[in-house]
């Protein structure tokens, strides 16, 4: 057996090739790989002494060669492959190990210059994993290193590579070869181009959204179903996704996650994750349906779970702090779905173990506090439409106090604005038109979905009455502005008496006169959080 090595990322390579030598195969190398494996006592051989043709072009051309990629594409059982090798003083390969120029690596480093990404485009590493790919039934093609385990185990165990691991080998190949090209296109289709500016030392300007999308995602698991149980689901992940985004968990106990459950557990997690102080975030059908902030999670629950008890059954329920005895013994009280949090303490995990079906998913936060959280949100936000897809960055934006324009008479409180950023928070993660009322830290009614502003703060106050809480005195903030007064007197009517909004109506002046005779308070924040 003869097996090429040529790898970019050396890790494990010397190990790799020491376990390969052992079992009696021939190497042949490349370069520094070569190199380095020559220094460590192994017997390789050079590419260039098997084509007898030199390296040339600063390396760019090495193994776009007949003997490297004849060896490589021979089907063993064709005879006339195997006559055409030997008319030519061909030796077939039969192990192909390559790892590709850290393009992605180079192009996301701050002031990478256009020579730099174009000389990390690699040419004969996917020539050859192509080519060894393609012939997956005579040749094992490793493009990772956490592959490097199973290939010595195989051969360990019988000499050769079962076509079970060489079709999966191919598989990945092929995978990583398409994850390749997709960030080639993203970043040159992004790029910029300004011929004046060439130099080696130009750093191009780039498109946020490329000429040419290639979205890369990887299949986590089938689902049981979709929306519903006539749709069929799976769900995948990004190629590189975000720390503390929730398809980095790990499910801990219950039953497998259906499609409603990861929907409304992103919904909750992404809600949660922007609190500094320990939160509780309660999701039923996507839209937070209580809300809370408190000393310890267990607080932070009871307040949340207060807002809404009849929706928060069979809810999902996120905590950005640790779930201990407290906060577990109040929770398993109740029919959850899915509970989240950072971790839980043993205590607490003893406590749901009987609940054999409630599902308990850990998800590490970055560390770092707030800032760093934000990291771990998705950057950008997709939606498909009938043979298209929406992109859109994701909205981010988090209103600091200095950013609230009062435009009325009366004056916040410094309580009220406290409560009108936490409910700013809030409306941004409820459906449109969103309307939430709160107090205290808590939500203390949500409305949310309608087509009209109205019927949200009306049922905000239904909510709120059949919880038995009183809306006297609370904040309540729209996720976009009133087009008339009637939404503000709609919200006073309710009990609130301070309000944010984003402004920007053609009628701003006649709700602000409106709140000035109401007697509440106003602020503008300058930015909606439309959410649909």
């Amino acid at each position: 057996m003869r097996a090429l090595l040529s790898v970019s990322d050396k890790t494990g390579i010397v190990e790799f090739a020491q376990a390969l030598h052992g079992l009696g195969v021939t190497l042949l190398s490349t370069g520094g790989t070569a190199k380095l494996l020559a220094d460590k006592g192994l017997p390789v051989t050079e590419v260039a002494e098997v084509t007898n043709f030199p390296e040339m072009l600063d390396g760019r051309v090495k193994t776009l060669h007949p003997k490297v990629h004849g060896g490589l594409l021979a089907r063993r059982d064709v005879p006339e492959h195997m006559a055409a090798l030997k008319e030519h003083g061909i030796e077939t390969i039969d192990l192909l190990v390559v790892n590709l120029y850290p393009f992605e690596a180079t192009v996301a480093k701050a002031g990478c210059t256009l020579a730099d990404a174009i000389e990390n485009i690699d040419i004969g590493g996917p020539a050859m994993v192509r080519s060894a790919a393609k012939n997956w039934k005579d040749v094992g093609v490793v493009t990772d290193a956490g592959q490097y385990e199973a290939v010595i185990a195989e051969l360990k165990a019988s000499g050769k590579l079962s076509d079970k691991l060489r079709f999966a080998l191919s598989v990945a190949a092929f995978n990583r070869i398409a994850q390749y090209d997709g960030a080639i296109s993203d970043y040159l289709s992004s790029v910029t181009f300004e011929e004046e500016k060439l130099s080696e030392s130009y750093v191009p300007s780039r498109n946020l959204f490329p000429g040419q999308s290639n979205g890369q995602f990887i299949k986590v698991q089938d689902l049981r179903y979709g929306e519903n149980s006539h749709q069929q689901a799976a769900l995948y992940r990004d190629l590189y996704p975000a720390p503390g985004s929730l398809v980095t968990g790990v499910q801990l106990q219950g039953k497998e996650l259906s499609y409603n459950n990861i929907a409304d557990a992103d919904a909750a997690w992404e809600c949660v994750k922007s609190f500094e102080a320990p939160a509780c975030v309660i999701v039923k059908h996507a839209n937070p349906c209580g809300v809370a902030v408190g000393k310890d999670a267990h607080e932070a629950y009871a307040k949340a779970f207060q807002t809404d008890p009849t929706s928060a059954f069979g809810g999902i329920i996120a905590f950005n702090r640790t779930v201990d005895k407290a906060a577990a013994e109040a929770v398993v009280k109740q029919f959850v779905e899915v509970l989240m949090a950072p971790d839980f303490t043993a205590e607490a995990l003893a406590i749901f173990q009987p609940k054999v079906n409630v599902r308990l998913m850990k998800i590490a936060l970055p560390q770092g506090g707030a800032s760093a959280w934000d990291q771990g949100r998705n950057a950008m936000d997709a939606k498909r439409v009938g043979s298209g897809l929406l992109l859109q960055t994701a909205d981010n934006h988090e209103l600091a106090l200095a950013d609230l324009k009062v435009v009325t008479v009366k004056q916040p409180t410094p309580e009220e604005l406290q409560d009108l950023l936490f409910a700013w928070k809030v409306a941004k993660y409820v459906k449109s038109n969103a309307s939430v009322f709160c107090k205290n830290g808590m939500t203390m009614g949500v409305g949310a979905g309608q087509m009209s502003r109205l019927d949200s703060a009306r049922i905000a106050s239904i909510k709120a009455e059949a919880a038995k809480l009183s809306l006297q005195g609370t904040v309540v903030a729209s996720d976009a502005f009133f087009p008339f007064r009637d939404g503000l007197d709609v919200v006073v009517d309710a009990g609130a008496t301070c309000v944010a909004q984003p402004g920007g109506s053609m009628r701003d002046q006649d709700v602000i006169d409106a709140a000035n005779e109401r007697g509440v308070a106003m602020v503008f924040t300058g930015v909606r959080h439309f959410r649909h």
